[in-house]
């Protein structure tokens, strides 16, 4: 299953890079007279309901989703190793109070907080920085800085469970320095589960901008991405159900795709294993 994800997930990443250079079909063009066309040759996924190319819209949505969903996990990924490494080597009032900001967040419901965070400052970073880069700034900044927690958590377990054992004691006995104890003993241990979390993050960071753009508080409309199609096409399941089957299908794979990926990388990874 690994495999077969990692073949669709490449699949998927070609067809999003590649696919709006090799199609020629324009994705903002406007045809009224071709509005909800059924797939067909010239338009092999139909139209939306301004006429414009479906298959055209996915692939440049894609790049779009899949940018917010990778840049999100780094941020995420990043944060909760910073401060679950801290909470478990320092220990005392370090962990205490990195657990109790963790806590913190982890009691703050997620997505009402991001559409209050999004619908405050999205006119203020479109004026300062782009109405399509900082948006999407803006998406990776939020998912991201509201994601990490349970990274952080898996990461102190981990540091907490291995720092204890005879080999970084031993280490600790002979003067390593506390960096090179963490880089070259304790992470590599603790490595399994913050993969098996990056690879979540990416899933639920590209469901999380499918869900804003759903509600319309995403990207302009202008910007195709799969969340924003589906939003364009709720309108139309009963009359034409290719707009929703189609976008829905790619997040559905490529979400499936990263999971069975991070299993793989977590058992090949694992180096209790070998």
């Amino acid at each position: 299953m690994a495999l077969l994800g990692a073949l669709t997930l490449i699949l998927i990443a070609v067809s999003v890079s590649l696919g709006p250079l090799l199609y020629a079909a324009s994705y903002s063009t406007i045809d009224f007279a071709k509005a909800t066309a059924p797939p067909s040759w010239q338009h092999p996924l139909g139209t939306n309901p301004l006429g414009q190319d479906q298959l055209a819209r996915l692939l440049l949505g894609g790049r779009i989703s899949i940018a917010v969903g990778v840049a999100a996990m780094l941020v995420s990924i990043a944060v909760g190793t910073l401060i679950g490494s801290l909470a478990g080597f320092c220990g005392g009032a370090i962990d205490t109070g990195l657990m109790r900001l963790t806590d913190l967040f982890l009691s703050l419901p997620q997505l009402p907080l991001l559409l209050l965070i999004i619908y405050l400052f999205r006119d203020w970073v479109r004026r300062w920085i782009g109405p399509e880069l900082g948006i999407f700034g803006l998406m990776i900044a939020v998912i991201g800085g509201l994601s990490w927690m349970p990274t952080a958590r898996l990461v102190r377990a981990g540091f907490l469970a291995v720092k204890a054992q005879n080999f970084v004691q031993a280490a600790r006995s002979l003067g390593a320095h506390p960096l090179r104890i963490v880089w070259r003993h304790i992470l590599p241990n603790v490595i399994s589960p913050v993969i098996v979390a990056a690879t979540l993050g990416v899933g639920n960071a590209i469901i999380t901008e499918s869900t804003l753009s759903f509600l319309g508080i995403g990207f302009p409309p202008d910007v195709p991405t799969w969340g924003r199609m589906l939003f364009d096409a709720q309108n139309y399941i009963v009359s034409a159900p290719y707009l929703v089957v189609f976008p829905g299908l790619a997040i559905f794979l490529t979400v499936l795709s990263v999971n069975y990926v991070g299993d793989g990388l977590r058992d090949a990874l694992d180096v209790r294993s070998r």
